[in-house]
């Protein structure tokens, strides 16, 4: 059976969560073929509204693991100095060369311009920011083919319309975007292509119920985003389907 990533390796940072994009992403390259290294932070999770599920990083491991696909994993924190190139070695000791590179790790602390701090700024843009640079930009250093390379970014809508209330995250996903297309003028003289997705409000398990109807009634098609719907895109961009797109910022967000 063809298989969209057959032979492909990839790295995916932020895969801690069964419900969240990052988990999709890796199922859905597993099941096209694709061998793995995932990377987590558990830690940032037991902070969040949301939580975790003792284990849940392994056992989405091991999910994948049963269906026959090599997946590698390793717990890093992504806001110290030096793990992005860190996570790099270490993914490509596991898999050799690495084709794809899915920038899925944020860090998302609610704070408006009364609450945010200096340090709060910081930690965002060292997660949101430094490590997807250190990571793009090892990723791009060390890619010794003619083409078929793959750099996928998350960001959120933050062009789109205001968020008050999230103003670290917004200004860090903002640096995403701009990242996106200057880099794909560098990656693109080296076979790599530079995507970034745009998913809109997804259901990852943050959404109380009465913003998920509010969210569903002002979508034109009647719900909010799933994980498997960046998750399908994603697979799209890193096949050899998706190696004439760079550049871009692609808004899968249902018409929201």
């Amino acid at each position: 059976m063809f298989k969209k990533l057959d032979g492909k390796t990839a790295i995916i940072t932020c895969v801690s969560r069964r419900k969240g994009i990052g988990a999709a992403i890796a199922k859905k390259f597993a099941d096209e073929g694709a061998s793995l290294f995932l990377t987590s932070w558990p830690q940032y999770d037991t902070e969040m509204p949301w939580g975790k599920t003792e284990n849940e990083f392994a056992e989405i491991a091991g999910e994948i693991r049963s269906t026959g696909a090599k997946c590698t994993t390793s717990e890093i924190d992504l806001s110290k100095s030096g793990s992005a190139s860190i996570l790099f070695s270490a993914a490509r000791e596991s898999l050799g060369s690495i084709d794809i590179l899915v920038n899925n790790a944020a860090c998302d602390i609610e704070a408006d311009i009364y609450s945010v701090s200096e340090e709060l700024i910081q930690r965002h843009l060292n997660v949101n920011v430094h490590a997807n640079v250190i990571l793009s930009a090892e990723f791009v250093r060390a890619f010794a083919k003619k083409s078929g390379g793959r750099i996928i970014n998350l960001t959120s809508g933050q062009s789109l319309m205001p968020m008050p209330k999230s103003i670290p995250y917004v200004i860090s996903k903002s640096a995403i975007e701009g990242l996106t297309l200057s880099l794909s003028a560098t990656a693109g003289l080296a076979g790599i292509t530079v995507n970034a997705i745009d998913p809109g409000p997804t259901d990852t398990g943050w959404m109380s119920e009465e913003l998920q109807q509010k969210l569903s009634s002002q979508s034109p098609l009647g719900r909010v985003g799933l994980p498997n719907d960046v998750a399908n895109l994603a697979v799209f961009l890193a096949s050899q389907e998706g190696g004439w797109i760079t550049g871009q910022i692609l808004r899968s967000r249902g018409g929201l």
